[in-house]
């Protein structure tokens, strides 16, 4: 099956609205890209904002609590973020697995409360750097999956990431055989939780990713395009990858 690649930013606790005026760049790379499908998450702050600017362009949500309402000092529900102009949530990020504890059921949770309100998902998964060196990598990977993935997950609004912890702003990348064994094993995980429908399930690559090796890392096995951090901060970044993902899919 072939699936279209898809460029999702997440800015995590960056930007401001002025540096918003991103947005425009990013949006007609995006339209001059049309196989390739682009998003961007940033703060909560900015949903409203960044969906007023460019109307057209996907902006989601980095987190979301899985609760509708109810007395939850400082969280937001996927109503919230809905109404305030997101179209999809990131969940289970590794760096809130690490900074908040979340676990994996907690991730589980939060994708079917934002499929519930309507809202595409892209679910996290990956292993540590411990993890990683103790051989374990590929159980970790499999476990969150079979622990957060919801059993309705389907491709028209569920995306799988996966985000070697150890690779995130780091400058590293792991190794081709190692990204494409992970993306594999992710991809028949899904099959056995999902059946045929893991076929149309995109699955992200997360993890330093830059213009300069985005060429090698999409044209992998099962990457389906990539979550994008730092480099989705400035459109001189982010845009190449986009443009990249675009010639991959010609």
């Amino acid at each position: 099956m072939t699936r279209r690649k898809l460029v999702a930013g997440n800015w995590k606790m960056n930007g401001s609205r002025r540096a918003l005026s991103e947005l425009d760049a990013i949006l007609a790379a995006a339209k001059a890209a049309p196989a390739v499908d682009v998003a961007v998450a940033v703060p909560f702050t900015l949903i409203d904002p960044a969906a007023q600017r460019a109307p057209d362009l996907a902006i989601g949500a980095e987190d979301i609590h899985e609760a509708a309402s109810g007395a939850h000092t400082g969280c937001v529900s996927a109503a919230m973020v809905q109404e305030a102009g997101a179209s999809f949530a990131i969940v289970g990020h590794s760096e809130r697995r690490s900074d908040q504890h979340e676990t994996s059921h907690d991730a589980w949770a939060k994708a079917s409360a934002a499929h519930g309100q309507g809202l595409g998902v892209i679910l996290c998964c990956g292993e540590t750097e411990a993890e990683r060196d103790a051989g374990r990598a590929e159980r970790v990977v499999q476990a969150q999956i079979e622990k957060s993935v919801p059993d309705n997950a389907s491709g028209d609004w569920f995306t799988l990431a996966y985000e070697p912890r150890w690779a995130i702003g780091t400058g590293r990348t792991p190794t081709i055989d190692e990204i494409e064994t992970i993306h594999a094993i992710a991809r028949a995980k899904l099959r056995q939780m999902v059946g045929e429908a893991a076929d149309g399930i995109r699955i992200l690559y997360g993890g330093s990713v830059t213009g300069d090796n985005a060429a090698t890392i999409l044209g992998i096995a099962n990457v389906d395009g990539a979550l994008v951090g730092g480099a989705s901060l400035t459109a001189a970044k982010f845009v190449p990858i986009i443009e990249t993902a675009s010639t991959l899919n010609d």
